[in-house]
């Protein structure tokens, strides 16, 4: 993702013809370039020293008017600009109508004695924020939300009065009455977020429409807005509307970029509001009591038209005159029915294009007199008088409290939000209030395809009413268990939709929580959401089926063997045979029945049978199918580690070991490109998916390991599932006919014929923006003709040996000025580079790292690299360079078709070879032997493994060099590497820490401080956020101490309490050095761990310090 600095621009449905993407809230979303990956949006950025500048007061030349004198309206300035203050606020989560992330605004005070600032209602926000103010003198304080109205754009933040020390001020009084048409305005903000400016306005109209700002978000209504030419733009949110005397006569809300137009909020209902408040407040003798402003509602929406529109609706005449009679001179119009929301208390009873006539026994034209009716009748019944079509209709609606249908608390579970749907989105959606709202996926819905602002229907085929029963069923189920949800979307709301989803309730996430909102403090009070211990998780348990034959128990349902050779295989409601990392004997919660799938399975092998079927094409494809598994992938977001570019990926993969206890898939590095993933196995042989859990992470080669337990298949599975014959000698030659075989989403074999073009083409992929896997030192298989760069499988010979893994590679490709793109590509990965490390774990002889698989031990492989970049030169360019005739001989002889030498490009940072070798050496030989490609290099690192008596020792390699002009011999250190890739991360304030993985070292640079804490991502609310720690740095020292591992970085930050500073030392990619503060808040953002085990082979989360 690119966060940056940017002006936020919502959607455009909006009336009066106005175009999309124009109505803008006026606030600023900050940031600065970052990891690309975080996020879709891409926006130009501006640095944060432009927003340190906005921070300063700058007060724009006084502007002459007939209204008063320059004098004048300096006085008045110079008393309102102390009191305005400019807010920097941070969304930690999404809730209801907002996104997480933070912004610049304004706000201003109302209440110096008891500290009460007035903004806008999208400022404070209806979800968790942290929020500080910084005064005109650059005093800055803790403020925190007091009460933000359910309906209008306007809501309070208290701060403590005794924290502003070096400040004269004076609260700004509030005039709702002085607004007027053709009334010389200022308006003082925060504006564009670059100064708090003074823009110069007059007040064109006092009853405008209230703006619409996104048919999916916030937006005022039942309401008038006032509307000048000021021209403010983000950052302006909550600026005072003052008049020449320094009273705020409205409140800035929103504005029209392309009209330079901006839209002010009337105060009348704010003046109320803020009366009630402090009332409260004298009431309490400490703190600040829960706020009590009592909010009625019909749930509809009304519409002010002139008499003219509402003739044509059918307004009688007698009835016009007797409103023009008991209405002002000024009046022009009446409130129409707009939207009615279902299940409300004026649902069924009044329509759209219904006319309001009297209410209460009063005739009714305004918003005003409309909404003091209903804040005074919360919970009484009012008759309405209306006209529908010229026909007189009398109606009596009892006055719901609004805050009643507000939320005020949410459910986070892995990564998401839930809640009620608000009033706010069930006007928007027309759905009805309370039902089960996805205000965020996070990644269990999101894996299962849930989007954002779905309604929950069912769940585990249960009624979900409420966020209670939701939480009521979501215990029932048990760790890993994979239930039916059913959905709608707004975008598609008359159609329901059904998805498996995973439940995974601790592994990558912290366990489901409740936020509930606490007005006394300004916080969210966070407890766990799980059931006390009284009253026990139900998990839904397998039922065991009693029939002729033999019952099987496997991951996705029953499987039956009929005395008829026949095989049934019942589907049913169940979690996993195997979750990730769990034993097989782990009980199959299975309650839901549902249709009953038969079918022939042959368990038959298929090796030599020389015969192709009528529905393959070739003996090779017959061969290859039942080895062949369509591999799912997903990324939790809260681990992307590595510089992972794709949270969502599908591949196919080849099974390259099978037995009763152990299986084994070789799928490409583009597919399962981290360990801490999700993968979801389909095995072409037999309908089922199981888990599978990544085991080994090859360093340098494209491919992965991934391993399931076969036993989750039952027994007709494991029979009817084969493992590929694999074939790594001879090696493939140019002009071979080879088979490609793979599968299609479908789990449809297809193959065709191709021919070898290049069996050694050495890849040349360079290194992508934010550093992540490339594929280095490999020689490639190249076809003629394949499926196209979206088609993985194996290349096989006739009989259905497997000679390569066709795998996915990708690269960054930019063309022109343009930004990079991703580019996919597909190449043969010669077999031999798997073969030879799956027999190392096959044979458990490695002398390496443990690793528990199925629940069994077993010695896992190390490589032994040269961890530097080589790229071939041609022999003839060799010698351009000086290369000797001799050694243009001796290496011409040991590979008489490509005649090339391999040179340096560059050495990994922190490798034993980095200031050994050089950039431009020539590789001549190692222990005298003439090297000419990278499979001379890996085979002469092997070598150095063991001595006599099999221990593994530090190697080197003894080479021959070309360097400069001459001729060298020196002693390279070379590496040993697991397969397990990163197995530790730290989130700190919402960054995500890692060691820097090798696309980081392969750059070439480490900082000399210390650089075992790498900044791989970064969280949207989150403190990092709020202050620009970005992605592609890392972290030195904190508060002066160094910190040059990831321990190191827990035993500092360890010591810092909740809500300090601290000083936070970066060096960027680049080597350039910097210096910021955090403020840590450990309520919202608590710092943990997930940590891979590998003697139990789980991934572990740990938190390290919390609030």
């Amino acid at each position: 993702m690119r966060p940056l600095l940017c002006r936020e621009k919502t959607s455009a449905h909006s009336k009066k013809g106005v175009s999309r993407g124009t109505w803008a809230f006026d606030r600023i979303h900050w940031g600065m370039k970052a990891d690309k990956m975080n996020r879709l949006p891409t926006m130009k950025s501006e640095s944060a020293e432009a927003l340190k500048i906005g921070l300063t007061m700058e007060l724009e030349p006084p502007v002459f008017d007939s209204a008063g004198s320059a004098e004048d309206w300096r006085k008045a300035l110079n008393k309102v600009v102390p009191a305005v203050v400019v807010l920097r606020t941070t969304a930690t989560r999404a809730f209801d109508t907002e996104v997480a992330g933070a912004s610049y605004s304004t706000g201003f005070v109302v209440d110096k004695k008891r500290g009460i600032l007035l903004t806008n209602r999208h400022v404070v926000k209806p979800g968790p924020i942290v929020a500080e103010a910084m005064f005109v003198n650059r005093e800055e304080i803790s403020v925190y939300p007091l009460y933000r109205d359910p309906v209008h754009d306007f809501g309070f933040l208290w701060f403590d009065p005794s924290l502003v020390q070096f400040l004269d001020y004076e609260e700004i009084p509030l005039a709702p009455d002085a607004a007027q048409v053709g009334l010389e305005i200022r308006v003082v903000g925060n504006d564009s977020g670059e100064k708090v400016s003074i823009l110069a306005g007059t007040l064109a109209r006092l009853d405008r429409d209230a703006p619409h700002y996104k048919k999916d978000g916030y937006n005022d209504f039942n309401t008038f807005y006032m509307q000048a030419a000021s021209g403010t733009k983000g950052g302006s949110s909550g600026s005072p509307v003052i008049d020449i005397h320094g009273r705020a006569v409205a409140l800035n809300a929103g504005s029209k970029s392309a009209s330079a137009s901006a839209f002010f909020l009337p105060l009348e209902r704010v003046v109320r509001a803020l009366h009630l408040l402090q009332a409260q407040k004298d009431k309490s003798l400490k703190g600040w009591t829960p706020a009590a402003i009592p909010r009625g509602t019909f749930q509809l929406t009304f519409s002010h038209k002139g008499f003219d529109e509402i003739r044509r609706l059918g307004l009688k005449r007698d009835t016009e005159q007797m409103v023009r009679k008991a209405s002002p001179p000024s009046e022009t119009g009446m409130l129409v029915v707009e939207s009615v929301v279902p299940g409300g208390p004026a649902h069924k009873q009044l329509e759209p294009g219904d006319v309001l006539v009297r209410a209460g026994g009063e005739v009714l034209t305004q918003f005003l007199k409309y909404e003091t009716l209903l804040d005074d009748n919360v919970g009484k019944s009012v008759i309405l008088e209306l006209e529908r079509g010229g026909t007189t209709i009398n109606v009596t609606i009892e006055v719901q409290d609004l805050h009643s249908i507000t939320p005020n608390m949410f459910l986070e579970v892995s990564g998401g939000v839930i809640h009620a749907l608000s009033y706010q989105q069930a006007r928007n959606l027309h759905f009805v209030c309370g039902i089960v709202y996805v205000a965020e996926p996070g990644y269990m819905l999101s894996r299962a395809g849930v989007p954002k602002h779905a309604i929950i229907k069912k769940m585990a085929g249960e009624e979900i009413v409420n966020l209670d029963s939701f939480i009521s069923v979501f215990f029932k189920l048990s760790k890993g268990a994979r239930v039916p949800l059913e959905f709608v979307s707004h975008a598609d709301r008359h159609r329901s939709k059904s998805v498996i989803v995973t439940i995974d309730r601790h592994e990558w996430y912290a366990p489901p929580r409740i936020y509930t909102r606490n007005d006394a403090t300004g916080l969210w009070d966070i407890r766990p959401a799980a059931p006390s211990p009284e009253v026990p998780s139900v998990a839904l348990k397998a039922n065991h089926m009693e029939a002729d034959g033999v019952a099987v128990h496997v991951g996705n349902g029953v499987v039956k063997e009929g005395d008829n050779g026949e095989t049934v295989v019942i589907y049913e409601l169940q979690v996993e045979a195997v979750t990730r990392r769990q034993k097989v004997d782990s009980e199959l919660p299975i309650d839901l029945p549902v249709p009953t799938i038969k079918g022939k399975l042959d368990a038959t092998s298929r090796h030599g049978s020389g015969i192709a079927p009528e529905t393959s094409s070739s003996i090779a494809e017959h061969v290859i199918e039942p080895t062949l598994v369509m591999m799912e992938v997903h990324i939790p977001p809260s681990a992307m580690l590595d510089g992972v570019h794709a949270q969502h990926s599908f591949g196919t993969g080849v099974i390259v070991y099978h037995s009763k206890d152990l299986g084994l898939v070789a799928v490409d590095k583009n597919t399962v490109a981290i360990s801490v993933s999700d993968v979801m196995l389909n095995f072409a042989a037999f309908p089922m998916d199981i888990p599978g859990e990544v085991v080994f992470l090859h360093p340098v080669h494209n491919y992965s390991l991934v391993a399931y337990n076969p036993r989750a298949l039952g027994e007709v599975g494991m029979a009817a599932v084969q493992a590929a014959v694999l074939l790594p000698d001879p090696p493939l030659r140019r002009g071979d006919f080879v088979y490609l075989v793979g599968l299609s989403r479908s789990l449809q074999a297809t193959s065709r014929k191709s021919t070898v073009t290049n069996p050694g083409e050495a890849l040349n992929v360079a290194a992508a923006d934010c550093p992540r896997y490339r594929a280095l030192n490999m020689e490639v298989i190249e076809l003629d003709t394949d499926f196209g760069h979206n088609f993985s499988g194996v290349l096989a010979d006739e009989a259905g040996r497997v000679q390569a893994l066709w795998g996915s590679f990708s690269k960054q490709v930019k063309y022109g000025d343009s930004s990079p793109e991703d580019h996919q590509f597909v190449r043969g990965i010669p077999i031999h580079a798997i073969s030879e490390v799956l027999d190392v774990i096959v044979s458990g002889m490695s002398g390496g790292p443990s690793l528990v698989i199925n629940g069994v031990k077993r010695s896992m492989p190390l490589m032994r690299i040269l961890e530097a970049e080589l790229y071939p030169t041609l022999l003839s360019k060799a010698r351009s360079f000086g290369l000797s005739d001799k050694w243009v001989q001796a290496l011409a002889d040991k590979d008489t078709i490509r005649r090339q030498v391999l040179r340096v490009k560059g050495c990994l940072a922190g490798s034993r070879a980095h200031g050994v070798l050089d950039q431009g050496d020539m590789l001549l030989a190692i222990s005298g032997q003439p090297v000419t490609c990278f499979r001379d290099v890996e085979i002469a690192c092997e070598a150095t493994k063991s001595d006599i008596s099999g221990t593994v020792s530090p190697g080197s390699l003894d080479v021959t060099l070309f360097r400069q002009g001459r001729e060298i011999n020196i002693q390279v250190g070379i590496d040993d590497r697991d397969g397990f890739g990163t197995t530790r991360m730290i989130n700190w304030a919402g960054c995500v820490l890692q060691e820097p993985h090798s696309a980081v070292r392969a750059l070439g640079f480490l900082p000399q401080q210390g650089h075992g804490v790498y900044v791989v991502r970064w969280c949207h609310g989150s403190p990092v956020h709020r202050y620009g720690l970005y992605a592609l740095q890392w972290i030195v020292e904190v508060n002066g101490k160094p910190t040059p591992s990831l321990q190191d970085f827990v035993d500092v930050t360890q010591e810092l309490e909740h809500g300090a500073f601290v000083r936070v030392k970066t060096v960027y990619l680049n080597g350039k050095p910097r210096v910021l503060t955090v403020k840590q808040d450990l309520h919202y953002w608590p710092t943990w761990e997930l940590r891979f085990d590998p003697t139990t082979a789980m991934w572990r989360r740990h938190v390290i310090k919390s609030h």
